[in-house]
């Protein structure tokens, strides 16, 4: 006779508490867990929509980060700020080490851009508790896809409110290069499959 499954761990969201051990330690239940000074976010699977915006704004990130010596990742990869903060962004960019791409984010312990793709699960996390932490990080540049408005709001470290944008979107990491221009028409019709 087969013993029954265990019950499922249902995370106590409402502790402000949690650690980056404690998070680890969690099902892989296909749940996205995040951690920021100690309040748990919990996302649940992301959707087709949301992954394709990922991997098409990847597409157009990576070889542009590869030209400037920067390099584009793409989620799951864990951020880790401190054993009380760890983040997941939907793609991220970060320094390279000596020329070469870093193993640990400890090693690099900066982003030079955080993006998450929004979603009605995701918003209160991506717009608010994340927004505000990687303000108070001095991430460059944080930007919220919205796919179902087709927007981008881009904030960086001293925005009270974001810039959205809904035509071209500039990226200028470093004075010395060409800035990034990405036709967001053109994108959102193609996460859009149009």
């Amino acid at each position: 006779m087969a013993m029954p499954a265990p019950p499922p761990i249902v995370p106590d969201i409402s502790r402000r508490d949690w650690t980056v051990e404690e998070r680890n330690s969690l099902p892989d239940d296909g749940n996205r867990y995040e951690v920021v000074d100690g309040e748990l976010l919990v996302t649940p699977a992301p959707t087709f929509r949301h992954q394709r915006a990922a991997l098409r704004l990847a597409q157009l990130l990576a070889p542009y980060c590869d030209r400037l010596g920067i390099e584009c990742v793409v989620a799951p990869a864990d951020v880790t700020f401190s054993p009380r903060t760890v983040v997941e962004p939907d793609l991220f960019v970060i320094p390279l080490i000596d020329g070469r791409p870093a193993s640990r984010f400890e090693d690099v312990g900066r982003l030079v851009l955080a993006v998450e793709v929004v979603s009605p699960a995701s918003a209160r996390a991506d717009r608010y508790v994340k927004r505000r932490f990687y303000q108070s990080e001095g991430v460059p540049e944080y930007w919220i896809v919205d796919t179902s408005d087709r927007f981008v709001e881009r904030w960086r470290p001293e925005d009270e409110s974001p810039e959205i944008v809904t035509e071209s979107l500039a990226w200028l990491p470093r004075e010395d290069a060409e800035q990034l221009v990405i036709d967001l028409p053109a994108y959102f019709r193609r996460v859009h499959g149009g």
